[in-house]
């Protein structure tokens, strides 16, 4: 039984890992952080699959937390997807690296790796490996010159930027 249990803590750490050469931003204003989000790129992933107008609403919870809710529209099924989930700081309260889950007891790495630390109108996203990858905007397109320089920097970090799906952000139709 002790094996096991070590094989699934192991397991379950696993999720809540940062991959190589992927450091969170330090000096992280949690506080400026909440609010709505978009989704200006991604790697593709099972859970928003076929989603368009994908944002992430982050406010606080009476534990400390972080509460999470995603949004996306199925186009194909003429309707919203939302999922609520939690969010908790691995490190300090001031690094971008936290843990989230929308299932129970399993918790995946979130970690922010660049921040637009002016307006906090920008981030890079990262989980536990180089296979999660999200640009996120305040606002729901961005300019070509700062997401050319994110996209490059996410390249230049080992992520497939090939891969990376651009969200449609535009507003649905009447």
């Amino acid at each position: 039984m002790k094996i096991l249990l070590a094989v699934m803590a192991f397991v379950l750490a696993g999720c809540v890992s940062k991959p190589p050469g992927i450091e969170p931003v330090a000096n992280f204003d949690s506080a400026r952080y909440l609010g709505k989000w978009y989704e200006i790129a991604r790697l593709d992933h099972s859970f928003e699959r076929g989603l368009s107008r994908v944002s992430a609403e982050y406010s606080l919870r009476d534990d400390g937390g972080i509460k999470v809710v995603n949004r996306g529209y199925n186009a194909e099924k003429k309707e919203w997807k939302q999922s609520e989930g939690k969010a908790y700081f691995v490190e300090k309260p001031d690094v971008g690296f936290l843990k989230v889950s929308f299932f129970g007891p399993f918790y995946g790495s979130y970690i922010v790796f660049d921040l637009d630390r002016d307006k906090y109108g920008y981030s890079l996203v990262s989980g536990p490996d180089r296979d999660n990858l999200w640009l996120l905007s305040r606002t729901p397109t961005m300019d070509e010159a700062t997401k050319k320089r994110l996209v490059d920097k996410a390249q230049a970090l080992g992520f497939d930027t090939s891969k990376l799906i651009y969200v449609d952000q535009s507003p649905l139709s009447q």
